[in-house]
């Protein structure tokens, strides 16, 4: 399956130290836009099949959503499903570490995998989001940036 929506960044850290960020799903609000972050349901964290309550807000919406880790390579690869809290499937987000010269290049993907209804109807009246793919975009930009920016300010202090 491709990405409906992929990009990437180097990030000047190490990949153990980027993975411990983008797998610390509780944290996540500290680098996106519109993840308040949220809670492990199962006390393990983050592992393979791990359920987790996510957060997000967007102005005065907010609104949860339910994720299952579906991929867990440590240092590597790192992906989960997000479904509405009645079971419809909504997306997939995916994280790819690579080390580089100067840390690794992290890549995050979006996967589009919800039915029409959730994408036409369900979505924009719960998110307020009527352009998902077009905010995921910047969305992406911006934790990608996050990252390196905590990274940058990790190595200068």
């Amino acid at each position: 399956m491709e990405p409906t929506i992929s990009r990437s960044t180097d990030v000047p850290a190490a990949p153990a130290t980027v993975w411990s960020w983008v797998t610390d799903l509780p944290r996540m609000g500290e680098l996106s836009p519109e993840n308040v972050g949220g809670r492990w349901l199962d006390e393990t964290g983050p592992a393979l099949g791990a359920r987790f309550r996510g957060r997000n807000r967007n102005g005065e919406l907010s609104w949860w959503t339910r994720v299952r880790v579906v991929a867990f390579e440590p240092d590597r690869r790192f992906a989960f499903d997000v479904r509405t809290p009645f079971g419809s499937r909504v997306s997939r987000w995916e994280y790819v570490l690579a080390p580089s010269a100067t840390g690794c290049v992290v890549t995050e993907n979006w996967y589009r995998i919800g039915s029409w209804v959730v994408r036409k109807f369900m979505g924009p009246r719960v998110t307020g989001r009527a352009d998902r793919p077009g905010y995921n975009v910047r969305s992406i930009e911006h934790t990608l940036a996050a990252l390196k920016a905590r990274a940058e300010a990790r190595a200068a202090a």
